[in-house]
């Protein structure tokens, strides 16, 4: 894949981005953000410089769309779409329809578009199914008598869930990446539940968006480094029987969510008490150390990724 192929690539999901028009101005910052993170990797494209073409259409969809030749690239590009698109939640009306302009401007059809589809719906749903559904009327309810928390049994649980996201960075496959926030939203409602406090998903996203983890930019982040790394310079839709080496982020994700789970374990057992201002500089100042934790279990990681393929995760995303 070469700077111009990957450029068009990453167009096409800053496109998915913004399709719906309603991202928070702290989204777009937190976009901004990674496209300038990637303008200074070596031999990839000016990031910054793509991020204002986009908002001001100065690359157009079209024109992205038309340097992809390569059918795996064109494959690839769709399901990068998707995933963001997928990122907060069900698709809006909106980006249903960006997303069939875009299917029909890569000319894709067939069999391995409509499985990725049927994939992405399915990690919809599971997502969904991590935590009772916003607007239930849950919200974030404390119950009368919080259970005792054994804090050794919730550290661990914490370790392994960014463990598996982690191995999950290294995956290839679109769908790997897809797997990651559900397992996040997991997790923080595990916590939660853990401290007596019952929590939707609403609140969750509330509270991961409060820490400066925004879902959209999350995906394009984790996208971007598989892309300037190599992971994704295949044809899209095969197995590869080999994992990313650590040029791809050392596992990116690993940090994330470890980060985000000890917040959360602060925040619930401190009554939630942080403010918006609280949350975010914690969350930076966990994030430093979960960094240096990454390269410590990168062997782990690494082991972890071999062991992984779409059942099992979907497995631990229902709570099997």
């Amino acid at each position: 894949m070469n700077p111009e192929q990957q450029k068009s690539i990453l167009a096409i999901a800053l496109y998915a981005a913004f399709a719906d028009g309603a991202k928070h101005d702290r989204e777009r910052e937190e976009i901004r953000r990674i496209a300038e993170s990637f303008a200074s990797e070596a031999g990839g494209p000016d990031l910054t410089r793509l991020y204002q073409d986009v908002l001001l259409k100065r690359v157009t969809l079209p024109v992205a769309t038309a340097t992809l030749v390569d059918p795996g690239l064109r494959q690839l590009a769709y399901e990068m779409a998707v995933c963001v698109c997928d990122a907060d939640g069900r698709q809006s009306e909106v980006e249903i329809r960006f997303l069939a302009e875009l299917k029909n401007l890569l000319k894709l059809a067939g069999e391995q578009v409509a499985a990725f589809e049927d994939q992405a719906e399915v990690i919809v749903e599971l997502s969904e199914a991590a935590a009772p559904a916003a607007g239930t009327g849950t919200g974030a309810v404390a119950s009368e008598a919080p259970p005792k928390v054994a804090a050794a049994e919730l550290d661990k649980s914490i370790l392994n869930y960014s463990l598996v996201n982690g191995a999950l960075e290294l995956l290839p496959q679109s769908w790997a990446s897809m797997a990651i926030i559900p397992l996040q939203i997991k997790m923080v409602y595990a916590i939660g539940k853990t401290h007596g406090v019952s929590l939707d998903q609403g609140h969750i996203k509330e509270f991961i968006a409060a820490a400066g983890v925004g879902l959209t930019s999350q995906y394009l982040e984790q996208f971007g480094r598989k892309l300037l790394g190599g992971l994704l310079g295949k044809a899209a839709g095969k197995t590869f029987g080999k994992v990313g080496s650590a040029a791809t982020g050392v596992a990116f994700s690993f940090a994330t969510t470890y980060a985000l789970g000890q917040l959360a374990k602060c925040y619930y057992a401190g009554g939630r008490v942080m403010s918006t201002a609280v949350l975010r500089d914690t969350f930076q100042n966990l994030l430093g150390p979960a960094k240096q934790m990454q390269t410590q279990y990168l062997p782990q990681i690494r082991q972890r990724s071999t062991t992984l393929d779409m059942g099992s995760v979907m497995s631990m995303v229902r709570g099997g």
